[in-house]
């Protein structure tokens, strides 16, 4: 009798745990805003680098595209080669800014370009929109917003 009684409290404590932690998470997901960008022309853009990247070529780069009118940030990922930044597109687009930099540098390197399936995607393009998480935050949201 005492073994059945331990196992329908520990029962229960779980069940109230998972129960507490699902109102946090709806709670959670009910309350976000959507992140409001007050500069509607700033854009993300990516530079692959197709030549080994060290410390000191990442500064010149660094250093090149940030001497480009309309670059805000930028982060390379020496390991990857990969360059991301930030631009705004009233200044200059990111052809105009890849030109540029391989201008002034001479760079083994290509624009990233998005496939056609995910120009017009709405959401993140590395998001999966037939998942269950992604599914029930947008039901969250549809309810509460």
């Amino acid at each position: 009798m005492k073994i059945n009684k331990k196992v329908k409290i520990a029962l229960g404590s779980i069940f109230g745990i998972f129960l507490i932690l699902f109102v946090v998470l709806v709670v959670h997901i009910a309350t976000a805003k959507p992140l409001v960008i007050d500069n509607a022309s700033l854009q993300i853009s990516r530079i692959d680098f197709k030549e080994p990247i060290d410390s000191l070529k990442a500064k010149e780069i660094h250093r090149n595209l940030k001497s480009i009118p309309g670059v805000k940030t930028d982060r390379l990922n020496r390991e990857t080669g990969v360059l991301v930044f930030f631009h705004d597109i009233k200044i200059a687009d990111s052809k105009t800014i890849y030109d540029k930099l391989i201008a002034m540098g001479n760079y083994k390197a290509e624009r990233f370009t998005l496939p056609k399936e995910l120009e017009n995607k709405t959401a993140c393009p590395v998001m999966n929109e037939d998942s269950f998480s992604y599914k029930f935050s947008r039901g969250i949201q549809r309810i509460f917003n």
